[in-house]
This record gives C-alpha cells, sequence and structure tokens, in this order.
C-alpha cells in the first residue's frame, strides 16, 4: 500500500510538473487576430562565437515562412536596404518601433531570430543550438509569436561492428561527420522544426483552420537529424 502511495504521488507531482499545451488560438491570438500576410525576415542576432551562424540562419528563413503560407520579402533584397540605412544590426530595433519597416518594405510583420549557442562536439557528435524566434507586427508593435529552443543536430554515425573496435570506429566515423557537417542543413532543421508550429498564413489552405491544434511548447528542447 505504501509504495502504491509512492507511485501516486510521484505520478500526480509528474502530471503537476509537466506543461499544459494550449490550442494555437490561445497560444497565438495576436496572429489570428491581426491575419499578417506578409514577414520581413531581420538579419540574426547572433550571441556566439561561430560568426556564420548569422548567415545559415538569415539564408535559410524564407522557404519555411513561405511553407507556412507567409509572403516573404526576398532576402537579398531586405538585407541590401538594411545594410544601407545602417539597419543591419537587429538589436537596435528588437525593443523599440518598427513601423518604418512596414513602410519601407510592406511588411505586416517582422521576424527576429536570437542564436544564444552555437555548440559542436565532435565526439559526441552533436551541434546544440539554441535560438530564440520573436514575431513583431510592424503596425502595433506587439509580440504575436514567440518561441525558444535548445536544438540538438545528431550527426552520429552507428557502426554495425561490435565491441570496442566497433566503438572506436563509430567514433571516429561521427567525428569526421561532423566536422565536415554542412551547417545550412543545421540551420535548416532548427528553422523547420520551430517554425512548422506557427498559425498558417493566408497563402496555406490551413488558414484560420489550425486554431484548435495544439500548440508547442514556448520553451523546448528537441533533437533532429
Amino acid at each position: 500500500m505504501k509504495n502504491l502511495i509512492n507511485i501516486l504521488i510521484i505520478t500526480v507531482l509528474f502530471t503537476s510538473c509537466a506543461p499544459k499545451l494550449v490550442p494555437k488560438s490561445v497560444a497565438y491570438k495576436g496572429v489570428y487576430d491581426e491575419k499578417p500576410l506578409s514577414i520581413l525576415v531581420m538579419p540574426p542576432i547572433n550571441r556566439t562565437t561561430n560568426v556564420e551562424a548569422k548567415e545559415f540562419f538569415h539564408s535559410t528563413l524564407c522557404v519555411p515562412l513561405a511553407n507556412q503560407g507567409y509572403y516573404v520579402v526576398p532576402s537579398f533584397l531586405s538585407m541590401e536596404i538594411l545594410k544601407k540605412e545602417s539597419a543591419y544590426d537587429s538589436e537596435m530595433f528588437l525593443n523599440s518601433s518598427i513601423q518604418k519597416f512596414g513602410e519601407v518594405f510592406g511588411a505586416d510583420v517582422a521576424l527576429f531570430t536570437i542564436i544564444s549557442k552555437w555548440d559542436k562536439s565532435g565526439i559526441g557528435g552533436t551541434v546544440k543550438v539554441e535560438v530564440e524566434y520573436i514575431l513583431k507586427s510592424t503596425k502595433t508593435n506587439e509580440i504575436l509569436y514567440t518561441r525558444k529552443g535548445l536544438i540538438t543536430y545528431d550527426t552520429s554515425v552507428r557502426s554495425n561492428s561490435g565491441g570496442m573496435a566497433g566503438l572506436l570506429i563509430g567514433m571516429a566515423a561521427t567525428a569526421i561527420k561532423t566536422a565536415a557537417t554542412n551547417y545550412v542543413k543545421v540551420a535548416r532543421a532548427c528553422n523547420n522544426y520551430t517554425l512548422i508550429d506557427m498559425p498558417a498564413g493566408k497563402y496555406s489552405p490551413k488558414a484560420q483552420l489550425d486554431k484548435d491544434e495544439m500548440a508547442g511548447q514556448k520553451e523546448f528542447k528537441a533533437i533532429v537529424r
């Protein structure tokens, strides 16, 4: 009986600590209310020591956003204009008005990304990326969508050989594969995994029909390959 009570207590505690999922209509109410059509992808904010992470993410954001049913201002065009106007540093605008971007680019919303971690482990066969996505309205400056994830990109190689020899072969192959990883693929995997949770835009057949779907966690951990 005592063991049964302990199990019940553990179950209750686990259930109470588990994050509660809510419908997208609740989690992203601002998106459904405002119904944005077009998105401006701001240059990512890179807080890591990997100087190329900014380019990896910027070059891979348009496709998942377009797949969700939004018109995305062409990156090559927006980047050139932002550089000429000394607006390449997105951090300057993260907490300030972005209405001017709506006027210049005709964008309803702007997507900010903050890359906080980019760690590569050749032995473990992983690339760990921590990134936050913030979608702000160019009309109201309100945050309509935000998610933050610690995403582990698994590059490990499993050897068919058994024993210590197989383990060493697998470790060596993993280290080589990790070193040769195309990091654009890592950024693309992070963006695809996170942004699939965004409410569907007007150009998607699911527009305004996905309100009852459960939204993903605001902060999450995930492993992708």
